[in-house]
């Protein structure tokens, strides 16, 4: 018997026999709904600032449970805060650094690290954990942490074979063709999806469709959905009735004034908002917990690929995803766990996407394996959310980017430790350190004014690379400068 096996016949006895997991009959136990979008800037929502983008429904969810200003996504691209969010470790330790399947430089300074191109087996993800407890799991959207390029390999990676028992919409691919039905184009398609559908149907409306048979379908059984948006990343494309809303109030010299990303933004929210009607038709919505969050930065109109078509700014904050500053990783977090979230909290703790693996499980009583836990690096917000003052007792977030990409990173690795902010980059063995407290936009780099503390930072973060085991680019015997 393996120790996954053995853990879901340990957990399903803990359960029949009122161990760990709640008591009582299984309507009492939480519900859990993680929602994730993509893309998503830091201030591109209405509670979080926007000056166009319209997000009543989220901004209610806000509302009713704890926003954190200091979410982080736990890398500046997706599919490794996607593996963080399932398995509640580092990209560094799970070695999914990059976006399946990255990009490909081979004249760069520094050859990338031999990276894990899918969610290994050796972790045990939350949706197992939580249906060895005797929940029901669903995923539903974008899955993206499979290989693309192994057609024999493609299908063992797949949401089904990581606990969960339904996925609709989830595959190798990490957009949409298209948004509108049949969400495809001659390279890239969503799937799978239940037959059905019509010219002119939007994905995101046709995913909450799909989510919300899901939770019919579940019932009264305690259920995990674990909701992965396409939207908000490219292609722009949104419902025209939704764009014609927008664009009169997008104004050129607003911060955000991209008409038809503030149409897929609003998409969203409804979404988010059907959802939530639902869980209160079926009686489930005081027994269900709600994370909302992103996967990392939004696409800053800055970038400096100097691309047009970038749609939104993440204003204060410096770049956006694929840089290795804040507007790579800080992300809206929002938390909501009825009757215990002091509604409308607002907290500047730092969170990440790797904690959202211990809270959901500290919330339902659920433990994972021992030895997966032992190698968790996220922490249980539960004690947080209870109490808005109760410290965490965490030292510092740590993120490790051994790649290149479009949007500006370099190889680097960054920590942050209380207001300060220190980032390595592995080209020129530099290091820039921030004071986010008094430098949220990260103009003013400290380290030549402060080396003590950059010595002090650059200490840590290389313990906790050797720690976790992260892998490191090595230079490039085939590195040519006249093709940078």
């Amino acid at each position: 018997m393996d120790s996954k096996t053995a853990f879901a016949c340990l957990a399903a006895l803990a359960v029949s026999c009122g161990g760990p997991a709640p008591p009582g009959s299984p309507a009492e136990k939480p519900n859990f709904v993680v929602l994730l979008a993509d893309d998503l800037g830091w201030t591109d929502l209405g509670c979080y600032g926007s000056d166009l983008y319209e997000t009543p429904h989220i901004d209610r969810l806000a509302a009713d449970g704890a926003r954190f200003t200091h979410g982080y996504a736990a890398c500046t691209v997706c599919s490794p805060t996607r593996a963080a969010i399932l398995t509640g470790m580092y990209p560094g330790r799970t070695h999914v650094t990059d976006f399946i399947t990255g990009g490909v430089r081979p004249k760069a300074k520094l050859r990338i690290p031999d990276w894990t191109m899918q969610l290994d087996h050796r972790h045990t993800s939350l949706a197992e954990a939580l249906r060895a407890a005797g929940y029901r799991t669903a995923h539903v959207g974008k899955w993206h942490l499979m290989p693309r390029n192994e057609p024999d390999a493609m299908m063992d990676f797949m949401p089904e074979k990581h606990g969960f028992e339904i996925n609709i919409g989830g595959n190798e691919w990490g957009a949409p063709g298209s948004y509108f039905h049949p969400y495809s184009n001659a390279r890239r398609k969503v799937g799978p999806l239940p037959a059905g559908g019509a010219d002119g149907d939007y994905l995101t409306d046709r995913l909450t469709d799909e989510a919300l048979k899901v939770l019919e379908g579940f019932g009264d059984e305690p259920f995990f959905l674990y909701f992965a948006y396409y939207a908000v990343h490219t292609p722009l494309q949104a419902k025209p009735q939704d764009i014609a809303r927008f664009e009169p109030k997008a104004q050129e010299d607003g911060r955000h004034r991209n008409a038809t990303y503030a149409a897929m933004i609003a998409g969203l929210d409804r979404s988010v908002g059907r959802l939530r009607s639902k869980l209160e038709e079926m009686g489930a919505a005081e027994r269900t917990v709600i994370v909302f969050t992103g996967d990392n930065g939004g696409l800053d109109r800055k970038g400096p690929d100097g691309r047009m078509g970038h749609p939104t700014e993440n204003h204060p904050l410096r770049a956006g995803k694929g840089s290795a500053y804040e507007g790579g990783v800080r992300t809206p977090a929002i938390y909501y766990w009825p009757g215990v979230t002091r509604a409308g909290s607002v907290s500047a703790e730092p969170v990440i996407s790797a904690d959202i693996y211990p809270t959901v499980l500290d919330i339902a009583g659920v433990a994972g394996t021992p030895e997966h836990n032992a190698n968790v690096d996220g922490v249980s917000l539960a004690p947080l959310l209870r109490d808005g003052s109760a410290p965490l007792g965490r030292e510092a977030l740590y993120w490790h980017y051994p790649h290149y990409h479009s949007g500006g990173a370099t190889p680097h690795s960054a920590v942050r430790a209380g207001d300060w902010r220190l980032v390595e980059f592995y080209e020129d063995d530099r290091a820039e350190l921030y004071n986010l407290k008094n430098d949220i936009g990260e103009e003013r780099d400290l380290a030549a004014e402060m080396p003590e503390k950059t010595k002090e930072l650059r200490r840590k973060l290389r313990a906790w690379r050797a720690a976790v085991g992260a892998q490191e680019p090595t230079p490039n015997p085939d590195y040519d400068p006249r093709a940078e």
